[in-house]
């Protein structure tokens, strides 16, 4: 794993833990999301150590209540309820990704899917959200749209975004090659 990743990582616990962290001090009353970025080749570096960090906080860090969202599991999970998985994947099979896109525009729209996913991880209750998956879903799900729709439920939690990509502030650049529309409401980690 590359060095400076590893620092990075290592610094998260530190960072959770804070109290200015989890109360939001020092943001001027902003959303309290943070994007941790990093190059996409570190994908299972990084889910690895999430992983760990969730399963650290659920053993030593008992009092705070952290969840995961895998952005791919909670897809196939929404498509699930809905009775939509098995139509999904019949669809792309006879009719191509393309039109896979257009026919789950509606289902996908962020009025529906950001609820579910609020509700299925019961994420107004936590203490830290970590989202991860979202190289997974793209293009179905897009990150500034997801925390476009989180923005009102949660952005009074800390909720950390790892983004394989760059972040820059204000815009989202997911695996160094697909530019975002803007997205300036998030911070940052460790630049």
């Amino acid at each position: 794993m590359d060095q400076r990743l590893t620092e990075r990582l290592n610094q998260l616990p530190e960072k959770m833990l804070d109290s200015n962290f989890l109360s939001g001090r020092g943001l001027g009353n902003e959303v309290r999301f943070w994007i941790f970025k990093y190059q996409p080749e570190h994908e299972l570096d990084v889910r690895q150590y999430v992983d760990f960090l969730q399963n650290m906080f659920s053993k030593k860090h008992t009092h705070l209540k952290v969840v995961t969202i895998n952005l791919l599991v909670c897809l196939a999970g929404y498509l699930k309820e809905r009775n939509f998985f098995d139509k999904v994947e019949n669809m792309q099979k006879t009719k191509g990704d393309e039109f896979l896109l257009k026919a789950l525009k509606g289902p996908l729209h962020m009025d529906k899917f950001a609820p579910y996913l609020l509700s299925a991880y019961k994420a107004e209750e936590q203490d830290i959200v970590l989202i991860t998956g979202v190289g997974s879903v793209f293009p179905l799900i897009k990150a500034h749209d997801l925390l476009n729709s989180l923005h009102a439920p949660l952005g009074h939690k800390p909720l950390i975004m790892f983004y394989p990509g760059e972040y820059d502030g204000q815009h989202l650049c997911l695996f160094d090659k697909m530019k975002s529309k803007n997205y300036y409401r998030a911070f940052p980690l460790f630049p």
